[in-house]
């Protein structure tokens, strides 16, 4: 049994729980369902690496706000962790336990219903933010891009729907990659999520390749054991492209370029 996660004063993600939990039945301190349970925290979802020993359920899914300085209107997924320090939540150098067949399964439940969010993107982004220490399967699903489309009821509401369907289906066992390169938006991992054959693990983008020693590399290898290729975004990786090539000679990981 998995568990959803929303933090009470985060309008998106309340706005997505407080639609599920209309089938629910509370108890205990969490909603009670047929496919997962359901929980709104008091603490920002970000810095919730508390979540396993007060919960102790098999994966977590975050119901989130997603904001972009851009401003540009996206539907989001995305596993966390920190490749550096830690500026917004979880631990410095730590990613957390990807969940990349529910993930896929999502985004592309998203894409399907795409002709319902006009004007969205509809993407993955790479590996960022808290939590990072919970010892289970986690992701976060987002809704952006302003306070406007987080208070939007029917918008949260329709994408509440999907993480249902996702979360209450049996998602297929996907081969899973690791990635490595390509920007904070990677069009080439989505694509591959959406209509490739891989389920995607950790997320590395380009502009934290640096960051990754051997000590690091070894981490993300431990927290990504389903993992039997590694993607890479060929044009993507910039003057880090060896470095990782050479890491990846030492792993049974299939380098596939992208």
């Amino acid at each position: 049994m998995e568990l959803l996660v929303a933090y009470g004063d985060d309008p998106a993600g309340s706005n997505m729980a407080r639609h599920l939990a209309r089938g629910m039945e509370p108890s205990g301190g969490v909603y009670k369902g047929r496919h997962y349970d359901l929980a709104v925290i008091e603490s920002p979802a970000i810095s919730a690496d508390w979540l396993d020993g007060t919960y102790g359920y098999d994966g977590y899914v975050f119901l989130s706000r997603h904001a972009a300085e851009s401003g540009r209107l996206a539907l989001t997924c995305h596993s966390t962790g920190n490749f550096a320090v830690a500026r917004f939540g979880g631990n410095d150098r730590q990613v957390a336990v990807p969940h990349p067949h529910l993930q896929k399964a999502y985004l592309r439940a998203l894409k399907r219903r795409e002709s319902e969010f006009p004007g969205f993107e509809i993407t993955i982004e790479a590996t960022h933010h808290g939590p990072t220490a919970i010892p289970k399967p986690s992701m976060f699903v987002e809704v952006g891009t302003t306070e406007e489309q987080w208070n939007d009821g029917a918008l949260c509401a329709a994408v509440a729907d999907i993480v249902d369907g996702a979360m209450s289906s049996k998602p297929a066992g996907a081969p899973v990659a690791v990635c490595f390169g390509g920007t904070h938006y990677p069009a080439k991992f989505t694509a591959e999520l959406l209509g490739g054959d891989h389920a995607l693990g950790t997320v590395v983008p380009r502009h934290a390749l640096g960051d990754v020693d051997q000590e690091l590399f070894g981490h993300i290898m431990a927290q990504n054991r389903q993992a039997t290729a590694a993607l890479l975004d060929w044009r993507g990786m910039g003057k880090h492209k060896q470095k990782i090539l050479g890491m990846l000679e030492s792993t049974e990981l299939e380098v596939v370029k992208v």
